[in-house]
Order: C-alpha cells, then sequence, then structure tokens
C-alpha cells in the first residue's frame, strides 16, 4: 500500500469560484485522490481556502463585514461548494488558522537564523485618502508605453508592458480613485531565493517525469533576465500573520504581516495539522506526512494547480522548505494545468460571464460538470467550455451511453425475469470478447491514472461504458428471449454485472452516479478489480436489485439555449 499525500491550489477567499477555477487544479485532485483510495492507498487530501492579502480585506470592506467575519462566512461557503461537488478532501482548512500561524513564524525564523533573510528599504506608493499603502496592482493609470488608461502597476494588460507603479502617468487608487498619492520609503523582509538557484536548479533537474508545461514554467522563472530573484515576503497590511521570528518580535517589523504568497503554500501542511487536530490525534500523526525524519520519507507528494501558481510551487515554497534547513517533504510531481476559457471569451467574475460553482450546482447536478469538465480539462494546451459541448457530452456520453445501459438492461430484465439476477445459460465467446475488450481498456485506464493523464483516462472509461452498450445492442436478448430464453438470461446475467463493475471505475468521475448504480444493484462494498473475469461473476442468480430512477436527463436544446444566454454576461 502507498501512501499519497496530494495537495490542491488554494481556493482565494474574496469570493466564489468559476468553473475554470474548480477544473484547474481541485477537480483534477479529487479525481486522483478517489482513484488511489480505490487502489487501496492510503491518501491524505489537502486543500483550505487562502484568506490573507488586500484582495481578502477589500472584499470584506465591500460586504461591510469586518474581514476575519467575512473571511469565516466565505469558508463556509466555499466548504459547502466543495461538498456540493463531491470533493473528497481528508480536510478543508484556513490559511489563517493558528497551525499556519505558528508555522510560518517557525519556518521565517529558521530562514533568518540560515541568513536567508534580508531587510530592505523599498519606496512604496501610499493612498492618504485610502490610508494605506497600495500594492501594484492597486493603482492604475496611464501606460507611458502605449497611452492605454487603465494599466495597472505592475503590468499594462493592452500591451503588456511590465511596469513599476512610479512608470505611470497620472495615477490613481483603483480601491478609491483618488489621486492624492505619495511614494513612501518602508521596510521588508525579502526571501534570498537567489542563493538557493544552485539547490533548485539540481532539484528541478532530477524531476525528470514532471510535465513540460510545469517544467518548463520552472526554468524561465529560474533562468530567464537577471535569473532568480529575492522576493519580498512581508506587507504594510493589517490582516495577516504578524511577522515574527518564531514566537519572538522581529525588530523593526511591528504591524507587519507575512506576504500571502509566503504564508498561503505553508498552510497545506497547517491544514494537515488542523485535521490532526479536529481528530484528537497527536503531532506525529501529521508529522508522518509531512516530515522526512518522521515517516514522510516513504510519501508520494503531488500538487495541483494551474499554471500561473507553477513559480510559487517549484521556486518559492520549495526555497521555504529547503531554506529552513529542517527535514521536509518536498513535492515529488506537479501537476499544472492550462485555462479553461468560456464560450469564445474568458471568465470574468465583474462581468458575470461564465458558470460559478454555486450557479452551476443550481442548474444541474454535480456529475454532469464532473464528467464534461474532467473529459475536457486543459492539460496539454488551453481549453474551451462551450454550451454545444457541454451538451453533446452529458447527453451523448451519460444518457446515451451509461444511463440509457443502466436503464435497459434492468428494466429488461424486470420485464422478464423479475428483479433478481436471472440462472440460466452460459457465457460464450461474445461475453469473453467483452472482458478482453475491457481488460485491455482497464489497463490503459489505470496507467493514465497513475500518469495523471486525465483525459486520456476520461475516453477509457468512456470506451469500457461503450463496450457494454455495444455488447447488449449485438447480443439483443429481447429477441433471443422468445426463442432461447436461457441464452437470454445469461446475457442478462453478464449485463448486469457490468454495472457493479462500471460504478467503481466510474467512482472517481461521477460519484453519485456510482453510488446509485451501487445502490440499485445491491451491490455496495464492490471493490476495484483486479480480474475482470471474477468481478463479472460478483453477482450470482437471485441476487436482488432494483431499477433506478433516470440517471441522467438529456439537455434540450431549448435549455442550452437559456443557459448560453444567462451566462453570457453584461458585455
Amino acid at each position: 500500500m502507498a501512501r499519497i499525500l496530494i495537495t490542491s491550489a488554494l481556493p482565494y477567499i474574496n469570493g466564489i469560484k468559476h468553473l475554470g477555477n474548480l477544473v484547474g487544479s481541485q477537480l483534477p485532485s479529487d479525481v486522483y485522490a478517489r482513484f488511489n483510495r480505490a487502489l487501496g492507498n492510503e491518501v491524505m487530501y489537502i486543500c483550505a481556502t487562502d484568506e490573507h492579502g488586500t484582495p481578502a480585506e477589500l472584499a470584506a470592506t465591500k460586504a461591510g463585514k469586518p474581514v476575519d467575519e467575512f473571511c469565516a462566512e466565505m469558508h463556509e461557503v466555499q466548504a459547502n461548494l466543495a461538498h456540493g461537488f463531491r470533493l473528497s478532501f481528508d480536510h478543508f482548512g484556513r490559511s489563517s488558522s493558528k497551525h499556519n500561524h505558528r508555522l510560518t513564524q517557525h519556518l521565517a525564523g529558521k530562514l533568518n537564523e540560515a541568513g536567508l533573510i534580508a531587510e530592505l528599504s523599498e519606496k512604496q506608493v501610499y493612498s492618504n485618502a485610502d490610508g494605506r499603502y497600495l500594492p501594484d496592482r492597486y493603482i492604475e493609470g496611464i501606460c507611458p508605453a502605449c497611452g492605454y488608461d487603465g494599466a495597472r502597476g505592475d503590468q499594462c494588460e493592452n500591451c503588456t508592458k511590465q511596469l513599476e507603479p512610479t512608470d505611470l502617468l497620472e495615477p490613481r487608487s483603483a480601491i478609491s480613485g483618488s489621486t492624492d498619492l505619495e511614494v513612501r520609503e518602508t521596510k521588508h523582509l525579502y526571501l534570498r531565493q537567489s542563493q538557493l538557484r544552485d539547490r533548485l536548479q539540481d532539484w528541478i533537474d532530477s524531476k525528470t517525469d514532471w510535465p513540460i508545461l510545469t517544467t518548463s514554467i520552472a526554468k524561465k522563472w529560474l533562468n530567464d533576465g537577471d535569473g532568480l530573484r529575492d522576493r519580498g515576503i512581508t506587507r504594510d497590511l493589517d490582516w495577516g500573520i504578524p511577522v515574527q521570528k518564531g514566537d519572538q518580535p522581529w525588530p523593526g517589523m511591528e504591524g507587519k504581516v507575512f506576504y500571502v504568497w509566503f504564508d498561503a503554500p505553508i498552510e497545506y501542511i497547517g491544514a494537515t495539522a488542523e485535521w490532526a487536530e479536529a481528530h484528537g490525534y497527536e503531532d506525529s500523526a501529521w508529522e508522518r506526512w509531512w516530515r522526512t525524519d518522521k515517516g514522510a520519507d516513504d510519501v508520494r507528494y503531488v500538487q495541483f494547480m494551474g499554471k500561473d501558481n507553477v513559480p510559487f510551487h517549484t521556486l518559492s515554497f520549495p526555497s521555504t522548505m529547503m531554506g529552513s534547513n529542517e527535514p521536509w517533504k518536498l513535492v515529488d510531481y506537479i501537476k499544472s494545468f492550462n485555462y479553461l476559457n468560456y464560450d469564445g471569451g474568458q471568465f470574468s467574475t465583474s462581468k458575470g460571464r461564465g458558470v460559478f460553482m454555486n450557479e452551476a450546482l443550481d442548474i444541474l447536478p454535480s456529475d454532469y460538470w464532473r464528467w464534461w469538465l474532467l473529459s475536457h480539462v486543459p492539460e496539454s494546451s488551453d481549453s474551451e467550455f462551450t454550451w454545444d459541448s457541454f451538451q453533446q457530452g452529458v447527453n451523448k456520453d451519460l444518457a446515451d451511453v451509461l444511463g440509457n445501459f443502466v436503464s435497459r438492461i434492468t428494466k429488461f430484465c424486470r420485464s422478464k425475469f423479475g428483479e433478481e439476477i436471472p440462472a440460466g445459460g452460459e457465457y460464450g465467446p461474445a461475453e469473453q470478447a467483452v472482458i478482453t475488450e475491457i481488460g485491455k481498456r482497464l489497463a490503459a485506464y489505470e496507467q493514465h491514472m497513475q500518469d495523471i493523464e486525465i483525459r486520456k483516462a476520461a475516453a477509457e472509461l468512456r470506451a469500457i461504458w461503450a463496450a457494454g452498450n455495444e455488447y447488449l445492442q449485438a447480443a439483443a436478448p429481447w429477441s433471443l428471449f422468445k426463442t432461447d430464453p436461457d441464452a437470454a438470461a445469461a446475457i442478462v446475467r453478464f449485463a448486469l454485472n457490468l454495472i457493479p463493475l462500471y460504478a467503481v471505475l466510474s467512482e472517481p468521475f461521477i460519484p453519485d452516479a456510482s453510488d446509485t448504480m451501487l445502490n440499485a444493484m445491491n451491490a455496495q462494498g464492490t471493490v476495484w478489480p483486479k480480474d475482470v473475469t471474477a468481478a463479472l461473476e460478483t453477482l450470482q442468480a437471485g441476487h436482488a436489485f432494483s431499477v433506478p430512477d433516470v440517471m441522467f436527463a438529456k439537455i434540450s436544446d431549448d435549455a442550452r439555449d437559456e443557459m448560453q444566454a444567462r451566462f453570457a454576461g453584461r458585455g
């Protein structure tokens, strides 16, 4: 039995996430976790809300609530949505937890002891009207290169030129619109990542099995331009983890907090400590997943994230872990994803464009979304959600292939033999051909899942469903029953045995449908097949079952058009 540690990139606290966010980390990581549990591996699957930083403060202000209250409420909202999509986290934590406070301060202290923290003075823009320092992206103005009036202090989205806030013409606060800005000098702590460049280079070079997307991004940030730069790890904010060296004050850093991108990845560990506390376990319970001196040396650690998070997880977070000189478990494999676009454009929260997680669950059950998203996950390139494609995926894959098979054979059996597995007849070459086909497909499916090639795995799973449909159509027990009831009974028995097999194999992708199939066949407890022949002899003659309700309702053209218009946004 292997031990698999899985972390999903943390969803930010400032709002409900859209389907692109969901498929970029949480949903694929859930499939991988479910698959490994099904194989009997020991899994620790961790996620949390990312709660610090300026956007959290601004979202709370907009909501008219104290930031801690706002974050607590949004955590509950996101936890409920995760449950709605059947994300099977072992723990869904909070980066504002006491565990993350303690671990972040501890690691900062260790980095300082190792000489990897530098205290630097820098100039930042201060808004007198807002009474706060403004991060780069909260300063707007005219781009000096192209004249676009809406450039941010870090980049002009019109011409893509990299900028500094002081480059902007007629700068203003993106929060209040005030032009009453001034440049002030302030001190901050920097993680001296440049000192770890060679160690990071050797470590990344050793990961020969990483996806090209992950490795290419990591090496670009490591080598392009001036190479790996030191990174600020503190901010002048009220909300966050206070800057301390362990449990000691950090002179000169009073009133500052750690930068959200420093503390957020540490919450992977913090959330595992939260899990242990929630279950009444000792610290050793979470340490065996994270410390190589406490048993984590035999753990395989896999991270899931969108490509925009790769630099922080291949360089910054490893710098923290390596630089502490403590025996922390480093990631073994980073599965990164491209972007999911929406119907000819991009998802947009501000414009109300695209489908968000709460809206999706209001419209259709989670399995509909899970199947389409996972069978179109943006692995090798960006992919696009369109309503035509979604309708086709639901209607053809779920309703016509899987749902139709289950409905057709259970209803036929009920009408001719009653609601139990029929006796009579023998399996022959047609059944053996299906067993051979499924065995081949299952081997490919398992390999793709092990390799975390989710689109390929979904294609093999659909082919396994299709094998049953094609068998049933060719065998035609409804015709054979008229002349040879025993032969028809053998066909029905074989086909009914496919249902619990399909349920188990489908569980990582469509868990609710899996439960429906297992419950209908009275086959709860069915495990992942080691032998297809044996699996298809599980339900013996006389075993009772029931005919399930319609598993997947088709999406009509009118319903498709209505949803497309509803989520088109405001332009």
